[in-house]
């Protein structure tokens, strides 16, 4: 390849698992993330929103998720997310929701409803607090009760997963959306040599060497690099502003700390002056000169 293309980039992802070209490679990559969640292997799917090279690649506001929808009508959205932020799990929530409820039109009842899967690809970690990269989110009551079997959120964080021995094809696809990037299709790993992930660095490939998906990828990575510098310098400003406000704080602080001693000192000679007075009253009482 002329140059290494990172797969996480959203035209690229959308190419790998969203052309009706690659639809064997999505199919594929549904059994992976999902095995042992289905009754049975997926064999066909129908991509929903197929990605459309001409469309994507002139519009920067391109859908980017893949939604599509198997031989029992079960649904499917497949999304990658580079950077994390504070309300990214209620976006996935609602995501998935909206796809869930979107299945019914008008007079439908309920018993069409059928199972919907959100699996998300994070490229930053989500759960900090966890050294888990999958998280599976049902429906489930305080006990682990299911209350309806209708698919669920898959959660894979890349930045934990650090399997360096390919032993499922979920594995092999979470290593290739990880390290894809960095990978030379002349010199390929062991891990690597798939019917799958050759085709899926075909895709890799073609970004690489034609010069319009090259420059809209390079354009996608100069947008996401863009971001991230505002993002950055965003965060920056933020903590200055913190350290001044913290500063002025700390001034405010010493501030009302000297008035407070003041004070103190004040009622102290208030209290000295008065207990002279209360002496001297009684001095006089008893008849003392004092003088």
């Amino acid at each position: 390849m002329k140059h290494r293309i990172d797969p996480k980039i959203d035209c690229v992802f959308k190419a790998l698992l969203g052309s009706e070209e690659n639809r064997n490679l999505l199919i594929h990559f549904l059994n992976a993330i999902l095995a042992g969640e289905l009754s049975s292997p997926i064999t066909t799917v129908e991509i929903l929103n197929p990605y459309n090279e001409r469309e994507f690649l002139d519009d920067k506001l391109s859908v980017v998720d893949v939604k599509a929808k198997d031989g029992h009508d079960r649904i499917y959205q497949v999304e990658i997310q580079l950077r994390s932020y504070g309300h990214l799990p209620a976006r996935i929530l609602y995501n998935w929701a909206d796809v869930y409820s979107q299945q019914l039109q008008s007079g439908n009842d309920y018993r069409l409803l059928k199972p919907t899967y959100a699996i998300w690809l994070l490229g930053e970690n989500l759960i900090p607090t966890d050294s888990a990269y999958r998280h599976v989110y049902k429906l489930r009551d305080e006990q682990g009760g299911v209350l309806i079997n209708h698919g669920g959120i898959w959660l894979l964080e890349l930045e934990k997963f650090s399997a360096q021995c390919i032993e499922t094809e979920q594995q092999r696809w979470l290593r290739f959306f990880k390290d894809g990037g960095r990978l030379d299709d002349d010199r390929l790993p062991d891990w690597m040599n798939t019917p799958e992930m050759r085709q899926a660095m075909s895709t890799l490939r073609k970004f690489s060497e034609k010069e319009r998906d090259y420059h809209a990828y390079q354009a996608r990575q100069n947008f996401i690099r863009e971001q991230n510098t505002i993002r950055w310098e965003y965060e920056q400003m933020l903590a200055e502003k913190e350290q001044v406000l913290a500063e002025k704080e700390q001034v405010i602080a010493e501030r009302d700390q000297a008035l407070a001693e003041r004070e103190r000192e004040r009622v102290g000679r208030e209290q000295e002056r008065a207990e002279k007075e209360r002496l001297l009253a009684l001095l006089k009482q008893a008849g003392v000169d004092h003088r």
